[in-house]
């Protein structure tokens, strides 16, 4: 997992910190056992799961896509992470998707195969919940990438993977889903205009503002509703202890 990372709000300035409060509730014993290993950026995790899925009312999004700007910002982990930490926290089943087969990596975290999964089911008639894998023994699950064949080509993939999306969100309580990059994918649109809502991921000192504000504007465009977007690899010139006590 990427060391630090924290939410930034949806705004106009997309550099704006949306970094935690002093008012923030703490996180819960369960969630905090399961992160602590990963001091500020495991609290930050929590944090995120507070805002996104856990509202006193019923408008909390059940699906939410994660995408990073470009390849290899970090998307997959903070997908991975989030939805750990989302099982710990709900007596609900939790069911995260993997939906970038061109460079897959969630099962590599969850350690489970790689097929049969989300790219066999779009082949398949069955149903969608036989190509689930439960993670242990509790309430977290996951739909591996499964593998792109030939005869793959063929399918009209845009309307078989709404579909079996669809019949996902029918089966779990909570769908975490990890996108391609969404600015270079038409997937990551498709599956945004299927969810709740989408978390952009940014990677520190690397996205550019401007393809960062060109992908937030297409995704607009698109009536997908950006929850937010995470700053991944964030250092800090202090030490991380002190950085707590601020």
């Amino acid at each position: 997992m990427s060391k630090n990372f924290e939410l930034l709000r949806r705004t106009r300035r997309a550099e704006e910190v949306f970094g935690g409060s002093r008012s923030d509730p703490p996180p819960s014993d369960a969630a905090r056992s399961r992160v602590n290993r990963t001091g500020l950026a495991g609290q930050e995790v929590v944090k995120l799961v507070q805002r996104v899925f856990v509202l006193p009312n019923s408008h909390a999004p059940r699906l939410v896509v994660f995408a990073g700007v470009d390849e290899g910002y970090g998307s997959s982990e903070i997908c991975f992470h989030m939805g750990e930490v989302l099982a710990s926290e709900v007596p609900r089943s939790v069911c995260l998707v993997e939906a970038n087969m061109g460079a897959p990596s969630l099962h590599h975290l969850l350690g489970v195969r790689k097929s049969p999964g989300l790219a066999d089911a779009m082949l398949s008639s069955g149903r969608i919940r036989d190509f689930a894998v439960q993670v242990g023994n509790g309430n977290l699950w996951t739909v591996p990438p499964g593998v792109v064949t030939a005869e793959a080509e063929g399918v009209p993939t845009s309307d078989r993977l709404r579909s079996r999306i669809v019949e996902l969100g029918d089966e779990f309580d909570h769908l975490l889903i990890n996108a391609p990059p969404a600015g270079s994918s038409a997937d990551a649109v498709l599956l945004g205009q299927i969810a709740d809502g989408l978390i952009l991921i940014l990677e520190a000192n690397s996205t550019r503002r401007e393809t960062a504000r060109r992908v937030t504007e297409t995704l607009e465009a698109a009536k997908i509703t950006v929850l937010g977007a995470v700053l991944n690899n964030r250092t800090f010139p202090i030490p991380e202890a002190l950085y707590r006590k601020l």
